[in-house]
């Protein structure tokens, strides 16, 4: 059940579209899908599970999802043209169903490809236009984008994670939310940390220093307000923007 912290969470964002989770969820899904993977995919293939599968057609799931990918705002009137406007701006785009039950109805998977990149991530739209981002490339997340969010890919070993700690305690940036994630013990992993401002570019360089540190990602907070903009490439941003 989705907990309501407010009016925009009851009667949703404001959108082109008919249904606020299956339409602007889907951008939102798509506005951080491209956030993570931090530039426009080349190709994309979008699987769709539950009821996003059985009515993704009626309720333009799809090219909401397409149009999130491209950039554009829930409110946006470029939506309904988002398979034109893919086409023009080269990006490749597979839809397909899957029948496997993915815990949640309205759920997700996009995987992007550019060069020799590709990455997926996993989304559940819960409502109001609310997302809840549950797979990054494999790890097992829990992240409601509703607040600023840096994706720490990292070596798992002892002591690192409290050294990211300490840097954020030197220069008091509250933690709201933290989540580790690793494939294997010693091994690849993921850190997931929210925090209620932004993360001073002092913090982010130091992180970049420690040793087993790899890419670091920054998701900016998709508002449910109506003042929604499209998300810029997250590789060219020097800190959090709220």
């Amino acid at each position: 059940m989705a907990v309501f912290q407010s009016v925009f969470d009851i009667i949703g964002p404001v959108m082109v579209g008919p249904s606020s989770s299956h339409t602007a969820g889907a951008v939102r899904i798509g506005l951080a899908a491209r956030s993570i993977f931090g530039e426009k995919p080349e190709e994309v293939v979008i699987t769709f599970f539950g009821s996003f599968g059985h009515t993704y057609r009626g309720h333009g799931t799809d090219i909401a999802m397409i149009a999130g990918l491209l950039g554009k705002p829930t409110a946006s009137e470029e939506i309904r043209h988002a398979y034109k406007l893919a086409e023009k701006e080269g990006m490749r785009v597979e839809v397909k169903v899957s029948d496997r039950n993915a815990g949640h109805p309205n759920t997700a998977q996009v995987v992007m490809h550019a060069g020799d990149r590709t990455m997926s991530i996993t989304a559940r739209s819960i409502g109001g236009g609310m997302i809840d981002l549950v797979e990054v490339d494999g790890f097992n997340v829990h992240v409601s984008c509703d607040n600023p969010v840096v994706l720490i890919f990292h070596r798992d070993r002892p002591g690192l994670i409290a050294t990211v700690t300490r840097f954020l305690a030197e220069y008091e940036v509250n933690v709201s939310q933290m989540e580790v994630s690793r494939k294997e013990r010693g091994s690849q992993a993921l850190m997931i940390v929210a925090t209620d401002g932004t993360i001073p570019q002092e913090v982010t360089d130091k992180i970049r220093d420690i040793r087993d540190v790899g890419p670091i990602i920054f998701l900016s907070a998709l508002k449910r307000e109506p003042d929604l903009v499209p998300i810029d490439s997250i590789a060219k941003q020097k800190g959090l923007t709220v």
